[in-house]
């Protein structure tokens, strides 16, 4: 990559090799400004947008190290090359060290310098891109895209943004299905660590028990029969980073043993193998269930309750916050607007009477899904109440799933079988349960995780 017009700030009070270094450096094609000394080249970082600086580390008044962190505490990212003719390795990783990415010793050969300036042109326009990268995800996944203007949620909110400062405390999320629990915990890890890598979620209700713990640890080769591999778990995933271990109520007891020692000592082992790895991450539980109510019955062990239970952070219900109704209908429909590239006016009064009276027992996740409905009907039309997917009667949650549930069924002779039948009855009775897997699962009597296969 080419990386001419960039800009070269030199600063050496030597004029003689000060003016050789200009001449080359222009005859390579990059624009070049000059200082003979630390404060002038601080007063034309000011003015001027730079890409590099090459100073001279010996220097009357301020030297080039010296030079070096004034100009970072103002521009962190803006990449430096040290040279001096009294060169030695300790001056040099001295240097580095103090964040200078590259060092010379006059007298240079011109070849030697271009290939330090390309790559330390290349390390600068990556770092910058870096940043660039981390603003992005800070501006989409910070707690200022939460969407509330609830006195409640503002306080849920607060109380997270206090917890994410510090990133080895352990957070305990709960909440109904759909209130957000996930967003929340990416919002934390976000501001505290700023980058996408590094965020990864994994649902215990979703894995097999007996896969499991080999997911979240990592095996070694020969671990258990069909190990054939060694295999990095989730928790080496998330090294640096942060784990969110949702639906935790779903956890085996024998494997909350097992993370218990992991909040405890901080490390874990493969299964197959004892040597320890460091947990050099942060847990973010979450559950819909009542932990409390599950250790009263031999569920879930006091030991590790007590253990994630340091930051409880409670997310209200949908129903609790309804001033954050019309809120969420202009943050969603924005956001229709764009991913299916049709116009959207709105929505009707009439509509939204019926959406903000409506006990929402999906939540956050349900109100999604009713609005991307309503908005794949509609064309240049308003919202109105007949494009909602929504039950009858405006009522508690409770008569929504009491009320008759009528199957309109379609299948071509080829797809038909009974497990055609059974998953398509799950999707109408999901679908009729706002997404919420326990409620769909109680409605036909079969466990949740048959939900989750």
């Amino acid at each position: 990559m080419s990386h001419h017009n960039s800009r070269i700030l030199i600063v050496d009070d030597d004029k003689v090799s000060l003016l050789m270094l200009k001449n080359h450096l222009l005859r390579q094609g990059y624009d070049v400004f000059c200082a003979d000394n630390g404060q002038e080249a601080l007063a034309l970082l000011g003015k001027q947008r730079v890409d590099l600086v090459i100073t001279d580390l010996i220097m009357p008044g301020m030297d080039g190290l010296q030079l070096m962190h004034a100009a970072k505490a103002l521009y962190p990212a803006l990449p430096f090359i040290l040279y001096t003719a009294q060169g030695s390795i300790e001056t040099a990783v001295a240097a580095i060290k103090q964040g200078a990415i590259d060092y010379l010793e006059k007298p240079f050969h011109p070849q030697t310098l271009d290939v330090v300036l390309q790559r330390t042109l290349e390390f600068g326009r990556l770092s910058s891109e870096n940043e660039q990268l981390r603003e992005h995800y800070r501006e989409r996944f910070s707690f200022h895209n939460i969407v509330t203007q609830s006195p409640v949620m503002h306080q849920t909110l607060e109380l997270a943004a206090q917890v994410a400062a510090s990133p080895k405390t352990t957070i305990s999320l709960t909440g109904e299905s759909g209130v957000g629990k996930e967003v929340l915990a990416r919002a934390i890890h976000f501001t505290s660590n700023g980058l996408p890598a590094g965020f990864v979620p994994v649902n215990c209700a979703s894995i097999p028990e007996a896969l499991l713990e080999s997911e979240l640890f990592g095996h070694v080769r020969g671990a258990f029969t069909g190990a054939e591999r060694e295999r990095e778990g989730k928790f080496s995933l998330a090294r640096g980073g942060t784990i969110l271990l949702d639906e935790i109520g779903d956890m085996p007891l024998p494997l909350q043993a097992k993370l218990l020692r992991v909040l405890e000592d901080r490390t874990y082992e493969k299964v197959g193998s004892n040597t320890s790895i460091q947990a050099d991450f942060r847990v973010i539980v979450a559950t819909h269930r009542n932990l409390a109510e599950m250790v009263r019955q031999g569920a879930f062990r006091e030991d590790l309750f007590h253990r994630i239970n340091v930051v409880p952070i409670a997310i209200p219900p949908l129903r609790e916050r309804k001033e954050d109704i019309p809120l969420l209908v202009e943050f969603f429909l924005d956001l229709f607007r764009k991913h299916q590239g049709k116009p959207l006016p709105g929505i009707s009064k009439k509509a939204m009477d019926m959406i903000v009276a409506y006990s929402w027992p999906g939540n956050i996740r349900e109100l999604r899904n009713v609005l991307e409905y309503a908005a794949l009907l509609t064309s240049d039309e308003l919202i109105r109440p007949e494009h909602l997917r929504l039950p009858t009667a405006p009522s508690s949650a409770g008569t929504a799933q009491t009320a008759t549930v009528d199957f309109h069924l379609s299948l071509s002779p080829e797809e038909l079988s009974l497990d055609a039948l059974n998953l398509k009855i799950m999707e109408i009775v999901l679908q009729r349960c706002g997404g919420n897997k326990s409620k769909a699962a109680a409605l036909l009597k079969v466990n949740r995780k048959i939900f989750y296969r």
